[in-house]
């Protein structure tokens, strides 16, 4: 009824231009009135006695009630904070002679990638309140400062043996770091409820919250040095298994942020840091 009403309202307004046109003769070979979602074009001249027009309406997005997205990309920075009380007996036994600068990051370099496999939004509330979920996998990348070495083949007789070590052969001037890092991978589902304040615009605004749980099914420091050039230890370095995180997305039309934050630390013992992730989202929701 509403189309109706406004169709009606378009063609009085158009039949009205129509007499202005012949009375003046001074019309636009064509004019363009919109009303509403709908658009009214009329074609002719002042010559042309014969007028016609169209009308188009304005496309909307209708959404599904259940929409399925597949390789969607993450690029932020990988960080975390660290709380670890390096005077602890604990510290220095995962960590023998660390201090609060062991563990620095290279800000730059240190960078997060997540690949989504597939994700999925479910209608909960006419499209404004969503559920949101996937599988993917988490890669960071944690680029360090100090020549800090990770062991993979620690004492086996000992209970809580060593992990990590500053190299002594740097400090003797044999040895050059141009690259250490910690490479944690996990394979990871999030769960999230979504608030979207335009449902009917395929490019959304609104925000996302929730949580995810993370396997780690990869862990290795890889460095290269001046002497030894490319280097590589895999283990799990008593890292946690598992990780759960706070997660969110931030959605304003073709940019979208992304954010996670862990509920403790990504370690098993001696130190006490937490990760978190921030960045860009690629995705066409």
């Amino acid at each position: 009824m509403k189309r109706i009403i406004a169709m009606c309202i378009a063609l009085c307004t158009v039949m009205t231009g129509f007499a202005q046109v012949d009375s003046t003769g001074t019309q636009n070979e064509g004019d363009t009135i919109r009303v509403g979602g709908m658009v009214i074009i009329r074609s002719g001249n002042k010559d042309n006695k014969q007028r016609s027009f169209h009308y188009k309406t304005r496309k909307t997005y209708k959404p599904s009630n259940i929409s399925t997205n597949w390789g969607i990309i993450d690029l932020g920075i990988a960080n975390y904070v660290d709380n670890t009380n390096y005077g602890s007996a604990e510290a220095q036994a995962y960590a023998p002679g660390s201090n609060e600068n062991y563990f620095d990051l290279k800000n730059g370099k240190s960078i997060n990638v997540n690949i989504w496999i597939v994700t999925q939004k479910v209608n909960l509330i006419k499209h404004y309140v969503n559920l949101k979920y996937g599988v993917g996998l988490e890669l960071n990348n944690y680029r360090y400062k100090a020549p800090i070495r990770y062991d993979d083949k620690p004492d086996a007789n000992l209970t809580n043996p060593p992990i990590v070590t500053l190299d002594p052969e740097v400090a003797l001037g044999n040895r050059h770091y141009s690259k250490n890092k910690l490479a944690a991978d996990y394979l990871t589902v999030p769960l999230m409820l979504n608030f979207n304040f335009t449902p009917n615009r395929q490019r959304a605004f609104g925000l996302s919250a929730g949580v995810s749980a993370g396997f780690l099914y990869s862990a290795r420091n890889k460095t290269v040095t001046s002497d030894e050039g490319k280097r590589k230890a895999k283990d799990d370095f008593d890292l946690e298994r598992w990780k759960l995180s706070y997660v969110g997305e931030l959605s304003l039309g073709f940019l979208k942020l992304y954010g996670s934050y862990a509920f403790k630390s990504m370690y098993k013992r001696g130190l006490d840091i937490t990760p978190y992730t921030v960045g860009f989202r690629i995705s066409n929701w």
